[in-house]
Order: structure tokens, then sequence, then C-alpha cells
């Protein structure tokens, strides 16, 4: 049978939209690529998805470049807007941004390192119109040059402005590696999530940027000397003492001195990462994410949420090479109905975290 594809607002899609579990709504696409109007009513995700009604920034990163941290930034705000929620992509991959091409939009001209510099006054100058509706974007600096190292201060107040901007969802996508730029933004996210693939280099080095960041944020938030010496001495790895992970850092803090590892406990206790895994290919690598979960509670004493994994799929290399997320050029394929999966699963958990 002949698949109909229908014109919806300014991008295609066709007519087998997944749902967002039960909550959908009618849609009334107009107009058929083949010519004369004509009406049909599909579902598609609703408003009524309980658990964002304040505006909410995820940061989307991992240890390693190429794992997918620009795709799914990508497509998640194309899911987000089809919610009917404003959504803003923001490309945190200082001096390396790509994600307007992603998206299929033309190299930006202003971009942020025109607002860190002071050329621009007003983040809002900055957020440019995609073809999808609701969906918008802030482009990366293009010249690293001058915001390499952003004072502390600096990043927190960037934060600050994005918050200003009329959105429901700021998607944060980041660079790889540790760098303090990429660490600080990951924590000043109200949803922090790590992409990893199947492959060992890109576990390895997923288990580094956590350990990393988990350390940063403790370091940042305790008002201890000695504490923070330790944490120093805990994130290098060739430290003298052997703390080799931060329940091995608590263990140390707390029989030195039980009131600073009750306040660390605290911390590490609301500490919490969403994990996804992408370009999964067998069921032995889709158990991938439940084995990082345990050895992060049981080895890092650290909380983290296995949201879900994105299968291997032709339909997202063709449509990487195109230029079009894999949800506008393939809605009906595996990959967007994990997606779905994994964005139910992030809005149910932040809902969780809240309600704490």
């Amino acid at each position: 049978m002949h698949r109909r594809y229908w014109i919806i607002e300014e991008y295609q899609l066709q007519t087998a939209i997944p749902p967002l579990g039960n909550y959908v709504t009618n849609f009334r696409l107009k107009y058929p690529i083949t010519g004369s109007p004509a009406q049909a009513n599909v579902n598609i995700p609703s408003r009524s998805l309980g658990g964002a009604a304040q505006k909410l920034i995820w940061a989307v990163g991992g240890g390693k470049g190429g794992i997918g941290k620009t795709l799914l930034t990508s497509n998640m705000g194309v899911y987000l807007s089809w919610l009917n929620k404003k959504v803003v992509v923001v490309d945190m991959d200082l001096g390396g941004a790509n994600l307007h091409t992603s998206l299929g939009v033309p190299t930006p001209k202003t971009t942020l390192s025109d607002l860190v510099l002071g050329k621009v006054e007003d983040v809002r100058q900055l957020v440019q119109p995609t073809t999808v509706r609701n969906l918008s974007l802030i482009s990366g600096a293009q010249d690293s040059i001058g915001i390499a190292n952003m004072r502390h201060m600096h990043k927190t107040r960037l934060i600050r402005k994005f918050r200003e901007i009329d959105a429901d969802f700021i998607l944060l996508d980041l660079g790889a590696g540790t760098a303090f730029n990429t660490l600080d933004f990951f924590l000043l996210a109200d949803q922090k999530i790590v992409v990893v693939t199947p492959e060992p280099t890109s576990i390895e080095n997923g288990y580094r940027f956590m350990k990393a960041a988990f350390y940063r944020m403790l370091r940042a938030n305790t008002h201890s000397p000695y504490v923070r010496q330790l944490i120093e001495s805990a994130m290098d790895s060739k430290d003298s003492r052997g703390i080799s992970s931060p329940r091995e850092l608590l263990n140390e803090v707390s029989r030195l001195s039980p009131s600073d590892g009750l306040e660390l406990q605290k911390k590490m206790e609301k500490f919490c990462i969403s994990l996804i895994v992408n370009q999964v290919r067998v069921r032995k690598e889709a158990e991938l994410g439940k084995n990082i979960q345990l050895v992060c509670e049981r080895y890092f004493g650290m909380r983290l949420d296995y949201m879900g994994y994105l299968p291997y799929d032709n339909a997202v290399w063709q449509s990487i090479r195109r230029r079009v997320p894999f949800i506008l050029e393939a809605p009906n394929s595996t990959a967007v109905t994990h997606l779905e999966e994994i964005l139910r699963n992030l809005i149910r958990f932040h809902t969780q975290n809240n309600e704490r």
C-alpha cells in the first residue's frame, strides 16, 4: 500500500507519529504532498504531559566525541516541540559548533561568543528559529579564543541568561571531554544527561566524565579546606592516599571528620545523572546501561538513572547525511520509538526527583 505523507507546519512527517504514552491529542493535517487539500487525524503528544511546568535546562554530555550527543539533543528538541513546548537548543561545544548542521540550519551570524565577549547584550538576540515550529537554536562559539577559560561566575550568569529566554526547555549540547567549562555547564543544568556507546573507549571515557563531574560538584559545594584537599587528591590518579572512587573518599573523610563526612554524604545522595546508551546493535549491548548503573552505585556510591537506549538504525545515519533529524526523516523508525521512551523516562524521573 502506498504510504502517504503530509505537511505539518514547516516540516514533513509521515502520518503514523508515535504517541507519548497515553498523552495524545488529535492534530489535523491539511495538505498532503500529492496535491489537493485533505484532512486527516493523527495522534501526536499533547501539552498535557506532566512534570515540566517550570523552565528546565537539560545538559547532554559525555567523555568522548562522536557518541551522538548532538544527534540526541537535536531530536529531543524536535520531539519536545511536538508537545507544544517552546524549546531552545544551545550548542555549548565552544569552538566546535555543529548543532546547526544537524538541524539543517545555515551557519548563524551571531553565536555565544558574541554574548560572552560583549558584542551582544541580550541573549535573546542569539535565538534563531529553525524550520520546526516551537524549536529555536543558539549556536556555539566558532572561535573559542577568550571564552575557553570562563570564570565560574560568568558561567553561572550565562545560565541565568538562558533562563530569561521564553522557552519551556533549554537543551545544552556540550562538547566532549572533561574541561572545566564542560563540567560546570553540566553541573549547572537541572537534568544532567550522559551519553555512551557500547564501545570500550566510550564506556571508559563515560566513567571518567561522570567521576570528574562528581568530584567537581563536591569540591564546589564544600567549605572545608581539608575536604577540598582530599577531593583534589582523589582526582589525581597518582595520589599516594590511594583514593580511587567517591565512596573511598567519603570513607576517608568520615574517618577523619564525621561531621564533614555526613555533609559530604548528603551532597552525594542528592547528585543524580541520567544515562542514555546510543548505537545499540544486540541485546547484550542493551543491558550495558543497567550494568553501568550498578557499577556507579556500588563502586562510586553515586546515583545514576538509566533512561534507555537508542538502537543502531540505518535511518539515523541516513538522516545525518541529509542534515535532517531522524525524527523528521523517519518518524516510524525504531529509533524514534526508543527516543519516545527515553523522553518519557527523563520527564518522569525529573518529576520524581523534585518530589523528594
